[in-house]
């Protein structure tokens, strides 16, 4: 027995709308989900779990039909999915009313309801609003049957079905296949795991993005996770100091874009101590690659006692003495800079 599990697929979505790249970025999400069907075909996968929001939202029919066609693809595939928060179902949704593909069981019920395919039982239930804040899973356990167990849930915060996922793992599943969050995590070795989402969403899906990928060995169930996504988003962190440029630090952000792949999309953040008469111009960094945010976080670089000293008895020197005499925190010294540097500014 072999199973492809993944969710948060989000077909329908414009990631980074408005960026230059932001039609490309809609179209891949069809082009992965499509890699995974050949994929399956191709390995002879058993098994699709589709744990909740395939779709952005609640899907066209048009968009119904292009998946169930992917889904005749694979004839020999069983492929079960519920629905997430952003897919929910209504009675009058097309993915509710549609004529899926004989090989396709939908989870339509509110309720968590069970399907056994040899010796395989598979629990599941689909959302009908896009938040549910009680633990509707809090009594679902496994029937006392032989073979394997496998839930299929979506959620796991307070808005979105606030469950322990090792809990519902330790009730007696062998897996539970979970869906929403969209950072990948194994929850339980070879027993419980987010796949996390196919493909990255937006700015904060950072790192690596797939599937989960399960099989049989030796009677004992075994999962992995494995990377498909076509793009990453990476967070591109630059220390700059008094010695910093900005040419300098437009040749490091367009050399560590190149070493890190151009397809990817990067959040650039500067940290450190500038040189005083030094700005920086983020902007410029856009023209490097797909550059979704720049965040300056830098501060100029001061003699604050010398400042003291020639301010003495001024609006500069006694802002400098009230921040020095107390214990900084983060917060603070940024407030004493980003202050400094206006009140320096308004002196010229």
């Amino acid at each position: 027995m072999r199973f492809v599990h993944l969710a948060d697929v989000h077909l329908g979505a414009v990631p980074d709308r408005g960026m230059p790249w932001s039609g490309k970025r809609e179209q891949e999400l069809w082009d992965t989900f499509r890699r995974v069907i050949t994929y399956v075909g191709d390995s002879g996968v058993d098994f699709l779990l589709i744990t909740g929001d395939l779709f952005h939202r609640q899907p066209l029919l048009r968009e119904c039909q292009e998946v169930n066609y992917l889904f005749t693809t694979i004839p020999k595939t069983k492929i079960l999915m519920i629905a997430g928060n952003h897919d929910y179902l209504s009675q009058d949704s097309p993915a509710y009313n549609f004529n899926w593909n004989d090989n396709v069981y939908f989870f339509k019920t509110k309720e968590v309801s069970s399907i056994r395919y040899k010796n395989i039982v598979f629990y599941g239930h689909s959302y009908f609003r896009n938040q549910i804040e009680e633990n509707i899973l809090k009594d679902v356990y496994p029937l006392e049957e032989e073979g394997l167990h496998i839930l299929l849930a979506h959620g796991g915060d307070s808005e979105h079905i606030p469950f322990d996922a090792k809990k519902l793992w330790s009730r007696g599943f062998d897996y539970v296949a979970l869906g929403h969050i969209h950072k990948p995590e194994i929850i339980q070795k070879d027993g419980a795991a987010y796949c996390g989402a196919l493909e990255p969403i937006d700015k904060n899906d950072l790192g690596i993005h797939g599937f989960i990928e399960g099989y049989l060995v030796d009677g004992r169930l075994k999962i992995e996770f494995k990377k498909f996504a076509k793009r990453e988003y990476k967070q591109l962190l630059v220390k700059v100091d008094t010695k910093t440029t900005q040419g300098s630090l437009e040749d490091y952000v367009k050399n560590e874009i190149y070493q890190q792949g151009g397809l990817n999309i990067y959040k650039v953040i500067l940290k450190g101590q500038r040189n005083p008469h030094t700005i920086f111009i983020g902007e410029r960094f856009k023209s490097f690659g797909n550059v979704v945010q720049v965040i300056d976080d830098t501060y100029p670089s001061y003699d604050l006692e010398e400042l003291k000293k020639l301010y003495r008895n001024t609006l500069v020197g006694n802002y400098i003495e009230y921040f020095t005499s107390q214990e900084m925190t983060p917060t603070m010294e940024k407030a004493l800079y980003y202050g400094l540097n206006a009140l320096l500014e308004t002196r010229k």
